[in-house]
């Protein structure tokens, strides 16, 4: 995930406070949340010997962050002193980047930090390794339990099936004082319904890239000449055992690249990502677009011309401007004519979306939505995943973008209104539900603009549906329907009835607090767009599976 440098100007909205749970919905506004600053809570502290953590202001509340870049890694030695080898578990979108990112980053810090990955000995992943330089010769590339055992920092990237199942023998297999480390609190949420806990003489710290594994590597690699180019991270320390977890926490994020980290919980992380995911960052977008293109084509429009105004408009001019300058630009960019039309789609979209986004937040909060991915993972075998991308619309899609003009892409006020309502939604329910906005912007915002959109845009929001993580794509075909359905039945039916616009509704989205938010993060780091090959070019593989991960699903994966 990037962050990106514009004038707060630009970004900010009219309200600079916070606003607590019990606010209605459509009720939030400058006084609202004047008041109620103070229930949100703003001490989110942590210690560390190694950094230098920064207070910063998001709307109206106060956070410790830390800023990485490349001139931190002197520190890297004092935030690593005692561990010499890094075990990273798993090669699926994560691991490659994560690997390769501290490999470097290590060796730029002058550190003898050995980083292996372990592998089930038969798996196909073996081969991509080691043409990354992992070899079983030099004890960089081993079995699992091999490199578990003999690793003082442990990063578990097996997916989260994989995770559910394997965590017992895992857990049994660390030497005390190691350092157990994850990329997604999924693994706490199955140990809270299996009623377990970690054991106590480790610890047990997150960092959580907020983009694909592809992102991080592409980022990374530019942040060799550009300083803070990266994926931003949350990290949170969950046990401390012996002291030194904060620091191991943040010289993990800042080894892989983030330019800028913030603090979280395990609970905090795996609640908001899971969430994110099913809704503005994945599943909600792909439902919102068949949607969008159906009702396109019916009105008359070529497919190839709903298809532009559906989904190239999202990825392309929406995202890009959302990524410079926030929502309400997008919003600022129409006539008079077109701001009607946004504000008809957005008062009309807003609480059907926020209706589906609060059922996906409580199905994860309760762990239910946990349940139900690694029941899927036990099916796998008999029932493998299939794809999305060969169904009539993608084909419509891989055709479009092989003749794309980006000049020539539709700003299409009527799906910007219902593309802004969607994101805000999910903005307004992890405010709710007490998450701080630091969390609030990257996990709705940031990464769905700066890291999954573009490779959306070079390659499909089907593609993206495909090859991202299980949990997500799990997520993403269970919800999308959903999302398509509640527009189709509820939003756009009250449009076509011209039913009475819910002024409230758009007054409160423009007074939202989490413009001036998302202005405060806007200004940590400089603007560096992620490349990204196309579909249409000859090196469309690279930075995909980068490292030559793979990007299709194999079902031995869940069942090893």
């Amino acid at each position: 995930m990037q962050l990106r440098s514009a004038a707060a100007s630009k970004v900010a909205g009219k309200n600079a406070g916070a606003i607590a749970p019990v606010v209605p919905v459509q009720r939030v506004n400058r006084r609202a949340a004047q008041r109620l600053a103070q229930a949100v809570p703003a001490e989110r502290d942590f210690n560390t010997t190694a950094f230098t953590k920064e207070l910063v202001q998001f709307a109206g509340t106060e956070e410790y962050i830390i800023r990485g870049g490349r001139d931190k890694f002197p520190a890297l030695g004092k935030a690593f002193q005692g561990i010499k080898q890094v075990g990273v578990i798993g090669w699926g979108s994560q691991a490659p980047a994560q690997a390769q990112n501290m490999r470097d980053s290590f060796e730029a810090a002058g550190l003898d930090i050995k980083v292996s990955i372990g592998l089930r000995n038969d798996s196909p992943s073996c081969t991509e390794a080691e043409a990354c330089g992992f070899k079983r010769a030099d004890g960089t590339l081993g079995d699992v339990f091999d490199i578990v055992s003999s690793s003082d920092l442990v990063v578990l990237l097996i997916s989260d099936a994989a995770q559910a199942k394997l965590y017992p023998r895992i857990l049994a297999a660390m030497k005390p004082g190691a350092t157990l480390g994850l990329s997604h609190g999924f693994l706490l949420g199955v140990m809270k319904n299996d009623n377990v806990d970690f054991r106590k003489d480790i610890n047990v710290v997150l960092v959580a890239p907020k983009g694909m594994g592809p992102s991080v590597r592409r980022l990374y690699e530019q942040g060799k000449t550009v300083n803070g180019a990266g994926i931003n991270s949350s990290f949170a320390v969950h046990q401390d055992y012996t002291g030194t977890a904060t620091d191991i926490a943040i010289g993990w994020a800042v080894a892989v690249g983030a330019p800028f980290a913030f603090y979280t919980t395990l609970e905090s992380e795996y609640k908001s990502d899971i969430y994110g995911e099913r809704c503005i960052l994945l599943g909600a977008v792909h439902g919102m677009v068949e949607a969008l293109f159906r009702r396109y084509t019916r009105a008359g429009m070529s497919d190839e011309e709903a298809f532009k105004h559906s989904v190239e408009c999202i990825t392309g001019p929406i995202s890009k401007t959302i990524s410079t300058q926030g929502m309400p630009a997008v919003y600022n960019m129409f006539d008079a004519a077109g701001k009607k039309v946004f504000e008809e789609a957005y008062a009309a979209s807003f609480r059907p979306a926020m209706d589906i986004c609060m059922e996906i937040y409580e199905d994860v909060a309760s762990g239910n939505e946990i349940k139900s991915v690694v029941q899927a993972g036990s099916r796998f075998d008999r029932f493998p995943m299939g794809k999305i991308d060969q169904t009539y619309m993608w084909k419509v899609g891989k055709a479009v973008r092989a003749k794309r003009v980006e000049s020539e892409i539709p700003l299409d006020p009527f799906t910007a209104g219902v593309y802004v309502a969607t994101m805000m939604a999910t903005v307004q329910t992890l405010l709710e539900k007490g998450h701080p906005f630091s969390e609030i912007c990257n996990e709705s915002i940031i990464e769905a603009v700066d890291s999954l959109n573009p490779y959306m845009h070079a390659r499909g929001v089907a593609f993206m549906v495909d090859n991202c993580s299980y949990t997500a794509r799990l997520g993403s075909r269970k919800w999308a329907p959903r999302f398509d359905y509640i527009l189709e039945q509820q939003a756009f039916v009250a449009i076509d009835n011209k039913e009475p616009l819910d002024a409230e509704a758009f007054k409160a989205f423009l007074e939202h607090p989490v413009h001036a938010a998302m202005a405060a993060c806007s200004a940590m780091r400089p603007s560096v767009d992620i490349s990204v090959a196309s579909d249409a070019e000859p090196s469309s593989t690279e930075g995909v599976g980068v490292g030559g991960a793979r990007t299709e699903y194999r079902s031995t994966v869940a069942a090893a």
